[in-house]
């Protein structure tokens, strides 16, 4: 019942977050309606942050306490996570194309951001792997720990070096700074997406937690 008003809940908010996009938001002078990309854009990447943050401290809550529940966590913010660096990359790839003239290019943001979305991708081939569960976590938790390093290395890549990739529009530096209106539709997206966040991290670990317990009961019934 509670995965069900949250699903509501993330459904509304993200139908009125294309609404702030597409009718309130004002027609940026220089990109025009190509600008529209950036609220989805920073909007995933944001979130995809906060779940890898997520995986790295339910990593540690499981190392702590070998309590099963924090690997499905980590689990199913590590599933989360790489959803929404994958839409991120992809919208960054659409908006780049007319905005550049190429899909891609390997400058400091958007390699260590490819190398993120590697990092979380590579974790989750090893938890299909690995076949003993113990041993699956405590790999899955050292790896989701010292992925999460990437994070500030990839956010602070654009003050570090050189990039093609623009100068964040927030806290960027004194000529930073979005129109109210734009930052208000930013927010309203980042929330959208936060919503949509919990109820997939929700139903996710739910799931996780009930298939594990499935495989506890046909364990137990082989060696009967």
């Amino acid at each position: 019942m509670m995965s069900r008003r949250w699903g509501l809940a993330a459904a509304a908010a993200m139908l009125v977050a294309l609404w702030f996009v597409f009718f309130y938001a004002p027609t940026e002078r220089t990109m025009g309606d190509l600008q529209r990309i950036f609220y989805f854009h920073v909007s995933s990447w944001w979130l995809a942050f906060g779940a890898f943050f997520v995986v790295a401290g339910a990593s540690i809550g499981w190392l702590r306490t070998r309590r099963a529940s924090w690997d499905a966590a980590a689990l199913a913010a590590a599933e989360i996570g790489v959803l929404f660096t994958t839409i991120g990359l992809a919208m960054g790839m659409l908006w780049a194309k007319p905005a550049w003239g190429i899909w891609w290019t390997w400058d400091a943001r958007l390699t260590t951001a490819f190398v993120l979305w590697l990092i979380y991708l590579g974790y989750l081939l090893l938890r299909s792997y690995v076949e003993d569960p113990t041993r699956r976590a405590n790999l899955a938790a050292v790896l989701g720990i010292l992925g999460a390093a990437d994070i500030p290395i990839v956010y602070f890549s654009i003050f570090w070096w050189r990039t093609q990739h623009p100068q964040p529009v927030i806290m960027g530096g004194p000529d930073s700074g979005l129109h109210p209106d734009m930052a208000l539709t930013l927010a309203v997206c980042v929330a959208a997406f936060t919503v949509l966040f919990i109820w997939l991290f929700g139903w996710r670990r739910r799931l996780e937690t009930e298939r594990r317990a499935l495989y506890r009961i046909r364990r137990e019934r082989l060696a009967q």
